[in-house]
């Protein structure tokens, strides 16, 4: 077992293909992020249900990873700047079949103009 970084646990497993928040509402979301530390699955700042950062702020789990398909990338709410991370175990990215935004049949016709705007 890998030991637990600040914000980041290499050896947690993402839970699920999708936002968490975002299906159970029946929701969509433009593209998602998998909590580093606990392995939560949220939709990005953008997404109109913003679900990623909400789960940060109220878990206390200040960092991300993206989850979209060949995205290496780590964000930190804390700090507010995209970081480097390690390996996370896997799977790394939902499926590349999923579209984004997503889920099929959930996004609406006028998706554009429900997306936040993110500095």
């Amino acid at each position: 077992m890998a030991r637990t970084l600040r914000g980041i646990n290499p050896d947690s497993k993402p839970k699920g293909n999708g936002c968490e928040e975002c299906l159970k509402e029946g929701s969509w979301w433009l593209h998602l992020r998998r909590c580093a530390q606990c392995g939560h699955i949220g939709c990005c700042d953008s997404s109109p249900g913003r679900h990623a950062a909400r789960h940060a702020a109220l878990a206390g789990h200040p960092i991300v990873a993206s989850f979209e398909p060949l995205q290496n990338w780590f964000y930190d709410y804390e700090k507010k700047k995209v970081m480097r991370g390690p390996r996370l175990v896997g799977p790394r990215w939902h499926p590349e079949t999923q579209p984004a935004p997503g889920p099929k049949g959930k996004v609406p016709p006028n998706w554009v103009s429900l997306l936040h705007e993110v500095a």
